[in-house]
Order: structure tokens, then sequence, then C-alpha cells
């Protein structure tokens, strides 16, 4: 049964994958807020996200920058839901959360953060990254994704901007 659950899942991230060839965006980066008073605005990161969740976004993006898929998927919940339009995927194990993180082809610098209600939209700009993903035209882009995070964990991961939106906080 755990093999059935597998295989559209493996399919699903090939599929993840191929629609990530061209993973960036043409926005321009924010400005920094050196000033100090965005509570946000820290290592270049600007925005009005809560602190906390922009901890724990940072640290997934550090991670999977450096090619590190297993601490990156630590910072995931079982469950957890990734959506990286067009796909939808449940995350029902950490395997799930590793499988899913090896499947983005870009790493990304977190370089601004704002929040709403209870998600937070990152913004990131793409880099190459040790390991089976290649940026290749991505790279210096950026691109969106948006968190929700519960208990210092990934509850929620969404990339944002392209195609139709999609309703953030579906219950899982």
């Amino acid at each position: 049964m755990a093999q059935m659950r597998r295989i559209p899942l493996l399919f699903a991230l090939a599929l993840s994958l191929a629609a990530l060839a061209g993973c960036g965006d043409s926005e321009d980066e924010p400005e920094s807020n050196a000033t100090g008073g965005d509570p946000a605005a820290r290592d270049g990161i600007v925005g009005d996200a809560d602190p906390d969740a922009v901890k724990v976004i940072s640290m997934w993006s550090r991670e999977l920058r450096r090619g590190d898929i297993g601490a990156a998927a630590e910072l995931f919940a079982i469950p957890s839901l990734a959506e990286n339009a067009p796909i939808r995927i449940r995350i029902e194990s950490r395997h799930d959360a590793e499988l899913f993180n090896a499947s983005l082809p870009c790493g990304g610098r977190l370089i601004g953060a704002e929040g709403e209600g209870g998600y937070t939209t990152a913004t990131f700009r793409l880099t190459e990254r040790p390991g089976p993903g290649q940026c290749g035209d991505g790279t210096g882009e950026t691109a969106k994704t948006a968190f929700v995070i519960r208990d210092g964990l990934i509850v929620e991961w969404r990339r944002v901007g392209l195609g139709p939106p999609t309703t953030p906080g579906q219950q899982i």
C-alpha cells in the first residue's frame, strides 16, 4: 500500500521539477530597510512578517541552499502540505518531505517576508544549490512562496505568483 502511494508522489515530484525549469520571475528585489523601523528587517530581509516565522523560513532556505535536504525536511510538520503549481502534495512522512525538497531545482536566499493573517509570503533570490537540482536560467531571479508556520515548523508551503491564485490555509 505504501508503495502505491509513493508512485503518485514520485510522479507529482517529477512534474513539479519539470514545471520549475524556468523557476524565477522578474520582480525587482525589495529595498532593504537598514534603519530598523521594520521589525523583520535584519540581514537584508525586509517586510513586516512575524520574526519567528522568518527564522524558520530562513533556516529552511539556508539548508536547501546548502544542499542539506534532510535538514530542510526536518523543518516540515508531519503532516503538511506543499503546492508547487500545479502540483499539490500531502507530506505524510519525513521521506515525503525529503522528496519534495529534493524536487526543487533552485536554492534561494530569503530577501523579504510579508505577513498577512496566519500566512507569511517570502521572497527569495534564486541560487544554484548542491544536489540534483539545476536552477539554470532561474538563478538570480526572484520567487515567492506563502508559508504557514506553526510551532516552529512548516505546515504549508505554496508557491505563489504563477498562474491562477490558490487558496492558502486549506486544512490538512
